[in-house]
């Protein structure tokens, strides 16, 4: 009698966009394709499930139709959207993608930095005004860099901003000295009493109970006035009306906000207006190839599931994130 093939079931957020590769997984397991309105049948009978649309929340709503899933792998490095009670509490194995964005996101940190203390906006403004005006620029070696949140790309921001001679802190759950990356690295709940400290303050945590409205006008006001602010984390750490008030009162010297609470950005948001704020629209990780390397490491993955091997670095679905003892 043959063994029947596992089922494999990929949430997509379009029918035609499906991920790229998974042709080499053909003969090993079942593919079902669906998107969020065809989630409750596609997971009845599916040991595993692939949301290759990373933002969806669909499935929280047909747990009930799981009744043999083991695996979930979220194309993502942030699972906020994807946990649930009923999941946290399950034996389903969730893995994200991480280490794919690393180094994109930290590159595009150390540019919106760059950008600031070059006045490169201000010269884009001149520039288009056809005014010719020297200016002095300041330097960034020597400054002092607060990463808040020590998984992966915290740390890959850590290394590319000491690499250009910045003192890099990190902040976490817990405070601790020695960090392989980090060397000392600070309570996030201590962040009002430490951040005054920081020339550049970068917010990469994922969204968890703790994280939530963690910047808020307490911990602005705690800044230097000339220190500049980087959200690339979630936008729901910040209260985004406390940065429009530090940053139009001049108690805060700039910022660049990659994530927002709500996306895309309404277009009645005040922070479309502030001078001292640079917007990106959620695109600091994805770099060119970044959706074939994101099919790719679920290929990778998928093959060690199938050989009965144990999956590397899943999340702690407690905490909500993958430990930052295993970066």
């Amino acid at each position: 009698m043959t063994t029947p093939l596992p089922v494999i079931t990929v949430l997509v957020a379009d029918p035609a966009d499906r991920p790229p590769g998974l042709a080499t997984l053909e003969g090993r397991a079942t593919f079902r394709y669906t998107d969020a309105a065809g989630l409750e049948e596609a997971v009845q009978g599916a040991d595993a499930l692939f949301l290759w649309d990373f933002f969806s929340s669909a499935l929280e709503g047909v747990w009930r139709q799981c009744d043999r899933l083991r695996w979930i792998h979220v194309a993502a490095a942030g699972v906020d959207k994807l946990l649930f009670p009923e999941l946290r509490d399950s034996s389903v194995v969730v893995t994200n993608a991480r280490g794919i964005f690393d180094r994109p996101i930290a590159e595009f940190v150390l540019a919106s930095v760059l950008a600031h203390l070059k006045l490169l906006r201000e010269g884009y403004d001149l520039q288009r005004d056809h005014v010719w005006l020297h200016r002095e620029t300041e330097p960034l070696r020597g400054r002092r860099a607060l990463v808040v949140g020590t998984g992966a790309i915290g740390r890959d921001i850590g290394r590319l901003l000491r690499a250009v001679d910045v003192d890099v802190t990190g902040a976490g759950r817990t405070a601790r000295t020695g960090d392989p990356d980090f060397g000392e690295i600070i309570a996030s709940s201590d962040l009002p009493s430490a951040v005054g400290g920081f020339d550049i303050v970068v917010n990469v945590t994922p969204l968890t109970d703790d994280t939530r409205n963690l910047f808020d006008r307490k911990v602005f006001a705690a800044m230097k006035p000339s220190a500049y602010f980087v959200n690339v984390g979630r936008g729901q750490s910040v209260v985004e009306a406390d940065l429009v008030d530090a940053l139009t009162s001049g108690e805060l010297a700039g910022a660049a906000l990659d994530v927002f609470q709500q996306e895309p950005l309404p277009e009645e948001s005040p922070l479309w207006d502030v001078p001292t704020l640079t917007i990106s629209p959620h695109l600091s990780g994805d770099s060119s190839g970044w959706l074939d390397a994101l099919a790719a490491q679920f290929v990778r993955l998928a093959e060690l599931w199938l050989a009965g091997e144990e999956l590397p670095h899943p999340v702690d679905k407690q905490l909500g994130f993958v430990p930052s003892g295993g970066a």
